[in-house]
Formats: structure tokens, sequence, C-alpha cells
């Protein structure tokens, strides 16, 4: 991903809002159960900006599409690979 189209976003700079609005994102897109933690959504967001704080996630910023996803770093990883097979074919 060092075609400059993707920039990673430290999640420290997103407001509160916008922040719990891509966690919630991620928590349904990856059909978490939001019974598990006791606290629904709430728990589940409170876990992953624990996750954000020790680079477990991260949260990319696509400049082509313009969209911004929070990704697990394995993710991120084959989305890069993804990306260089994509370029290469």
């Amino acid at each position: 991903m060092s075609d400059g189209r993707f920039v990673e976003v430290p999640y420290r700079m997103l407001p509160g809002e916008t922040l719990d609005a891509l966690l919630e994102a991620f928590v349904t897109r990856q059909g978490y159960d939001t019974t598990d933690t006791g606290d629904g959504m709430r728990g589940w967001v409170a876990e992953l900006k624990r996750q954000l704080e020790h680079g477990e996630l991260i949260i990319a910023h696509d400049l082509k599409t313009e969209t911004t996803e929070v990704m697990t770093l394995a993710q991120w990883r084959a989305f890069g690979r993804d990306l260089a097979d994509d370029e290469e074919g």
C-alpha cells in the first residue's frame, strides 16, 4: 500500500461519535454477538478501543473511494497483498 492510496488514521484524531460509529460498523460487519460482553454494542466498542490503543486494530482511509474502515492487522496485511496482486495482473 505504498502507492499513497491508503492512509492510516490515528484513532485519537477522530471525534468520539465518529470513532464509535466506525467501531459499531466493524462489530456489525464482523458478525460479533453483541450479547457476549454483557454491555451489548457499548461493550464491544469499549473492547475495540482497547485494541486500538494496543495497536491490534487500525483505521484506514482509502483516498480513491473516500471510505474509512477499521481493520485488524491481519486484515490490513491481507488487503495489501490482495491489492498488490490486483495491480500486477
